[in-house]
């Protein structure tokens, strides 16, 4: 079996609206490694899309799995419950940034918890209306689309999207957008489109995902605090990318000392199982009626077992130190060929949660520099991924436990790649 046989067959079997980046398929992966179906190694700097923060197959993960196997593999939480799902529920309440009593509900995807998120603020205020900001990604249901700022090629042909969805800026330093503009548009909204008295809920990405790793100031985090508190709107801080020690801390929140109502999350939280969750308030959390959340995976047992052993090695092994020194590395080879590489326009990073921006000699977003570095790296054996709002980012989403060796290696792809 080939590559080029599988692509063939993909083709014709399956539709192209779900867009493969890669014309090679993955026949094993162990740790930060990846092997296709032709025994081709990749240093996999993509993480499945930082859902393998842990590493593919961690033993410990495995194990877990393994385990719940010999048991079972499915009773519908909401039909015939198991414990499983009630410590884990309890383990993230006691590591959410939200102080006082907490509650949190499982689900599968990250989008269906974006999309519960919202539910439940809509439920607890008795209000309809939403802010999320340009550049935004939450998920690919209409609900999530319309919170999500990026039309190509996540919203064309979808419409129309649930109303009553407004748009800000979110702040960066290139377009000339800073933390006053936000909160002066978010006040905009409310004199012009909106009033403060119908918005549910503000969402945000603390480091946005798709929209090019953005990192939001810590002045926006306590200015929109301050405007939830004002009016009685629930904030809801969107962690599915940003979760379970990415950016140096289990979660990005922690790096501003603002606790956001309800918190979602999903990709690391089960090392590679599907598996999402909303923490928060527990008088929001309890404000849907029963049977006003879940689903029929939501809280599968195998997922759920695979979590718990994600937590346990997250602790263990230091990740989130980890993650704050890989990331360190990283940003210092990155501002080191920022130096003679002046298609490099800034380096974003908190964390392992770390991009480099490209721009063209007339200042705009240059995607074709962002084509070449991802081509003559995978060329070498280095898979990257790219986002932004102009497809002119490349993201970097090692998983933590990346052997040290294997990160110098792909760190000299990445030089030679950057000098070329």
């Amino acid at each position: 079996m080939t590559n080029s046989e599988l692509q063939t067959r993909r083709l014709a079997a399956t539709p192209r609206g779900v867009g493969v980046m890669c014309d090679f398929y993955a026949e094993r992966a162990e740790n930060a490694s990846l092997w296709d179906v032709e025994g081709r190694e990749y240093i996999d700097f993509a993480a499945g899309i930082a859902v393998v923060n842990t590493g593919h197959r961690h033993p410990r993960v495995v194990a877990a799995i393994t385990a719940q196997l010999q048991r079972f593999t499915h009773t519908a939480y909401q039909i015939v419950p198991y414990e499983s799902v009630v410590a884990l529920a309890e383990r993230l309440n006691a590591l959410v940034p939200i102080s006082g009593l907490t509650k949190t509900a499982f689900f599968t995807t990250g989008a269906e918890a974006v999309e519960n998120a919202i539910k439940i603020a809509r439920a607890y205020t008795g209000r309809s209306g939403v802010i999320a900001f340009g550049g935004a990604f939450h998920g690919r249901t209409l609900m999530t689309l319309a919170l999500t700022g990026k039309i190509v090629p996540y919203k064309v042909g979808f419409g129309p999207f649930p109303s009553e969805v407004f748009h800000v800026p979110f702040p960066s330093t290139l377009q000339g957008v800073a933390t006053a503009d936000s909160l002066a548009a978010i006040a905009h909204l409310f004199k012009a489109d909106i009033d403060p008295k119908r918005v549910a809920a503000i969402i945000i990405e603390p480091v946005q995902g798709e929209g090019g790793f953005n990192i939001a100031p810590t002045d926006l985090m306590k200015g929109l605090r301050a405007l939830c508190d004002e009016h009685g709107i629930v904030m809801i801080a969107d962690e599915v990318q940003t979760g379970f020690a990415r950016t140096g801390k289990l979660f990005s929140m922690q790096h501003h000392g603002v606790e956001p109502d309800l918190i979602t999350m999903a990709k690391s939280l089960a090392g590679g199982m599907p598996l999402s969750a909303v923490a928060g308030r527990a008088a929001i959390m309890d404000a849907p009626a029963p049977g006003g959340l879940g689903g029929t995976y939501a809280g599968n047992p195998l997922a759920v077992a695979s979590a718990h052993a994600v937590l346990d090695i997250m602790q263990d092994e230091k990740l989130c130190e980890r993650a704050a020194a890989l990331g360190e590395k990283l940003t210092a080879r990155l501002l080191a060929a920022k130096e003679s590489n002046h298609g490099i326009a800034e380096v974003r990073a908190q964390g392992s949660m770390v991009a480099i921006e490209f721009r063209n000699a007339a200042g705009g977003p240059d995607a074709d520099a962002v084509r070449r570095v991802q081509e003559r790296s995978l060329a070498q054996g280095l898979l990257l991924l790219s986002c932004g709002v102009y497809g002119n980012v490349i993201r970097f989403l090692y998983p933590l436990t990346i052997p040290d060796a294997l990160f110098d290696r792909a760190l000299a792809i990445l030089d030679k790649v950057l000098e070329a």
